[in-house]
Formats: structure tokens, C-alpha cells, sequence
């Protein structure tokens, strides 16, 4: 699954690296827009798809999987160390989210208190821990992998589950923008594993719209977080009415 990723991203690169837009991928592999995005976001392509949409490109197989293994050079963890010092820094971490998400030098200083000496010697940080490379103009190029993500169980998942659990579910989710679904019911193994196999799809839809959203104007974008969760759980209220008292 790690390598069906790795591909698709490489052959997105490549489609932006030669100006290419879904809807000429489209045409060439005679499907509707829609379904060309979706193909992406579920990564369900066939070889002969991947073979059109590489020559749309002029590149052959071999030349996709090269550019795979180049962008599989670039940064997918930190190491706890370095995670905890982003995590121990209320300020590098918000920076950090902020670069993650492809906001610009002037966005973050427009956004946030800091001023461009500040914000100069935080982003000097990262570019030392190889998330990013400041550039002329103070122009910020991310350097980390499509795949990148936190560390499991690492202190920055932990600080940010710290903060959802307390701050995050305090809303009603009532406005149109906001969405709340709540499921119950009980799975076999298998279908415990397709359902979760879909949420990491999800997942990745959701990250690649994010991505493909990074080059709008800034107030054209707007914060969101999405948690996709699933584990056994009992409601401790049904707990007294038990016919073995387990809790």
C-alpha cells in the first residue's frame, strides 16, 4: 500500500511538473474529470491507465518509478527529539503546522504575533531539521514527503490529543460548515479491517485536497480539523445494567 502511494504521488508530480490538469488526464484516458480525481484519491489505477497518463507526461514507466524513488528520499518522521522540541514550543509549533499547510512568510506574520525577526530565526529552526528550506526573500519550500506524519504515540500526536479531547468536541457542530457523525454497532474482524482501510483512504483524500488547495489565495482558505476514530467502547452509563457488572 506504501508503494501504491508512493507511485501516485510521483505521477501527480510529474503531471505538475509538465503543466498537466486532470481534465486533459480526462481525456486521454476517455473518463469523466470527476473520475480521474477520484482515481487519485482512492489510488486505483490500472498499468495500461498508468502508461497513458505517463506518456501524457512524455516519460515511460521507468522514468515514474525514479521520480518515485527521489521524493521516497524526502523527510516522512522526525525523531522524537526533534518532535518534542517543536512540541515544547508553543510558537515553533504553530509555525510548523502553518508551513505544513502551505501558508506563506506574510500569512503567518499577518496571522499570528510575531514579528519577522521572530519568525525568521523559528522558520531558521526548521529549515535546520529539514522540514523546510528558508529561501531568498525569506520564501519557505516544504521539503517533507506526501507521506509525512506525525510519530504514533509521539509528543506531538499527544499534545494535540491533550487539546481535542478538551477543546475540540466542545461545540455543538451545528454549523453548515461543521459535521458530526456518531456510529454504533458491531463489526466481524474483517469488516473492522475494511472499514478502517477506508478511513485511511479518507485520509489521504483529505490531505490531498488540502494540498491541491495550497496554491488558492489565503483568505480563500480556512482551518479545519478532522478526527477519524474507531475502537471497541462501552458507554460507562450501561455499565450498572450489565448482567455481569463488567464495566
Amino acid at each position: 500500500m506504501a508503494q501504491v502511494s508512493a507511485l501516485v504521488e510521483a505521477l501527480k508530480a510529474a503531471l505538475k511538473a509538465a503543466r498537466i490538469n486532470y481534465a486533459q488526464v480526462a481525456r486521454a484516458l476517455s473518463l469523466s474529470e470527476s473520475s480521474v480525481k477520484r482515481k487519485f484519491s482512492r489510488e486505483e489505477f490500472t498499468i495500461a491507465e498508468i502508461d497513458r497518463i505517463c506518456a501524457l507526461c512524455a516519460l515511460d514507466f521507468g522514468d515514474l518509478v525514479q521520480l518515485m524513488e527521489q521524493r521516497h528520499d524526502r523527510l516522512q518522521r522526525l525523531t522524537v527529539a526533534q518532535e518534542r522540541e517543536i512540541a515544547d514550543d508553543l510558537a515553533l509549533l504553530v509555525v510548523t503546522v502553518c508551513v505544513l499547510n502551505r501558508w506563506r512568510f506574510e500569512d503567518i506574520l499577518s496571522f499570528y504575533v510575531f514579528d519577522q525577526h521572530q519568525l525568521v530565526r523559528m522558520l531558521a529552526r526548521l529549515d535546520r531539521l529539514r522540514l523546510i528550506e528558508l529561501q531568498a526573500d525569506n520564501r519557505i519550500k516544504l521539503l517533507v514527503a506526501p507521506n509525512f506524519g506525525w510519530l504514533p504515540g509521539g509528543p506531538i500526536q499527544q499534545r494535540f490529543l491533550k487539546t481535542i479531547q478538551k477543546d475540540f468536541f466542545a461545540a455543538n457542530f451545528e454549523r453548515e460548515e461543521h459535521s458530526l457523525i456518531v456510529l454504533n454497532g458491531m463489526l466481524s474482524d474483517a469488516s473492522n479491517a475494511e472499514f478502517r482501510r477506508r478511513l485511511e483512504r479518507l485520509a489521504r483524500e483529505f490531505d490531498q485536497l488540502n494540498r491541491e488547495d495550497g496554491g488558492l489565495p489565503f483568505p480563500d482558505r480556512h482551518g479545519y480539523t478532522a478526527v477519524l476514530a474507531l475502537r471497541d467502547w462501552r458507554y460507562a452509563g450501561f455499565a450498572p445494567l450489565r448482567s455481569d457488572g463488567d464495566s
